[in-house]
């Protein structure tokens, strides 16, 4: 035992003793009246925000103390259990600090429970005040009586975990969250000092340390790593073709140069990886747990959409998203009817700025005219919405739809539009989204074939859900990660407190041809 548990272990168990005496206490009628007593003054020694949760529990325990030596090592179970949720113990349980006060001890480690299970459950921070617009489900859950049941059921540390998300997506991030602090206590990887661009065969002085940083990922294995290092500096095929995969994993152009992009997310060190995934961590615990079985996610950060049926993913597209400048925010709104053909009333701002100034020549080239005012595009091959659109309701005019902008999907970074999603073979996917009923089906091909503008139901409401995820898990059990191309990491991180240096993204693609649309 090291000596950091010897002075946990010490720590308890003064909090053990401490709590001890009160519950004796509580078995004489005199104890038992001066802990009511003493109940209003010492919650209001407790934050105002715990103050409600923590009356509200000793209401339902008859405003006795309850933490029994048992309950608190459970407790300590569940606390040491931080780790896994991108979490630090210390934050929020000081045994010691809890101990020092005897008459208070039962209610502070109530408040240190309820205040440990909100993050669990809710996150550390409200969203909204670091998103400019985010309007999803939350999770909500009665801690009070969430608490009072799992110690009444001997249940405290499952209780707590269940607390979490207990999806896949956040389970795997969470055990990659795991690795990268086992990293750091290892000492990380190498720093990566970018340069010249490395390109295929050339040698250069670097490639030990690049070899390092992928052995340390996983992207080369321990025992290529220490073969290829003994072959010396040159960048060969085999340690190309991991650093391929390497930038598959960061979203980036998989073409085993070394640039800038790629050096970038190279030069990132294992510290600020960790804390890019707990902050994703946060992010997921925001989220209300029940999901749609059948839904399409839009990860912003990525560039990628998901369709889930029946609780699993069946499909991916690439997309593309919002410019910096033009986010897509995070929204979660249903649709259920897809448009064929459909023209493109271009928002004011749209056309007062890009469109109108080029002239009546450039409106006539896209096929648009003006009426009462407003700027609209009819519909063709041409036009900026494609040849479908996916209507989604109440949603600040943000949808997804087809474009014949078709060069943009092949970027690295697809963050290009004024806020809607593109779909990459959006025609075939909502196809793939009617074939459940042959006759709408039908409708929409018919619609196709005629070139004939046609909104047609889905017959059912799809959720669409519009994510910002900078760390995930790929099909393959890695952690994969993007880069912060709307700044929402730093600006969570702010609020958390805590420092963090990500690499900035890299635009590959200025200018793409007939690059036009919401």
């Amino acid at each position: 035992m090291n000596r950091r548990q010897l002075g946990l272990g010490a720590a308890v168990s003064a909090l053990v003793s401490a709590i001890g005496f009160a519950a004796r206490a509580q078995t004489r009628d005199s104890g038992a009246v001066a802990f009511y007593n003493s109940f209003n003054d010492q919650l209001d020694r407790l934050p105002a925000t715990l103050q409600p949760d923590v009356r509200a529990f000793y209401e339902l325990n008859g405003w006795r103390p309850v933490w029994t030596p048992e309950r608190l090592r459970m407790l300590q179970a569940a606390a040491g259990r931080a780790e896994r949720h991108g979490l630090s113990q210390g934050d929020y349980f000081d045994f010691a600090a809890l101990a020092a006060v005897p008459d208070a001890a039962d209610m502070r480690t109530t408040a240190a429970a309820i205040a440990y299970g909100r993050v669990l459950a809710e996150g550390r921070v409200r969203p909204e005040t670091v998103e400019d617009l985010w309007e999803m489900q939350k999770n909500r859950v009665d801690l009070p009586v969430g608490l009072n049941d799992a110690l009444a059921g001997n249940r405290l540390l499952d209780w707590f975990e269940g607390l979490a998300p207990t999806d896949i997506g956040y389970s795997n991030l969470s055990a990659g969250y795991v690795r990268y602090r086992k990293l750091i206590r290892e000492g990380g990887w190498p720093v990566f000092r970018q340069g010249p661009t490395i390109e295929p065969g050339m040698s250069d002085v670097r490639i030990p340390a690049l070899i390092q940083r992928l052995v340390a990922e996983g992207d080369l294995s321990a025992a290529d790593g220490a073969r290829l290092t003994a072959q010396g500096i040159v960048y060969g095929p085999e340690l190309q073709a991991a650093v391929r995969g390497f930038q598959a994993r960061h979203g980036l152009l998989a073409d085993g140069r070394i640039g800038t992009g790629s050096q970038r997310s190279l030069s990132a060190s294992a510290e600020d990886r960790a804390r890019q995934i707990a902050l994703n961590l946060e992010r997921r615990r925001w989220l209300k747990r029940e999901v749609s079985p059948e839904r399409i996610e839009v990860n912003t950060a990525a560039a990628i959409m998901v369709y889930w049926k029946d609780g699993r993913p069946v499909h991916s597209n690439r997309v593309v998203c919002g410019a910096p400048s033009t986010q897509t925010p995070s929204l979660e709104k249903p649709f259920a009817s897809v448009v064929a053909n459909p023209p493109w009333y271009v928002p004011a701002s749209i056309a007062r700025t890009e469109i109108l100034p080029r002239g009546p020549a450039y409106l006539a080239s896209q096929n648009m005219y003006i009426q009462n005012g407003t700027v609209i595009q009819r519909a063709g091959p041409t036009a900026a919405l494609g040849y479908v659109k996916f209507e989604l309701r109440d949603s600040y005019a943000i949808f997804l739809h087809d474009t014949p902008s078709k060069a943009a999907f092949n970027l690295a970074m697809r963050q290009r539009s004024h806020g809607c999603v593109r779909v990459q073979d959006a025609v075939e996917f909502a196809r793939l989204l009617l074939s459940p009923d042959p006759t709408l089906l039908a409708q929409f091909d018919t619609a196709q074939d005629t070139r004939q503008t046609r909104r047609i139901s889905t017959g059912r409401e799809i959720s669409v859900r519009l994510l910002y995820w900078t760390a995930f898990v790929d099909g393959q059990g890695r952690v994969a990660f993007r880069e912060d191309v709307y700044e929402r990491d730093a600006r969570l991180a702010e609020a958390l407190g805590i420092a963090i240096s990500l690499p900035r993204p890299v635009n590959d693609g200025a200018r793409v041809a007939n690059d036009v649309g919401p």
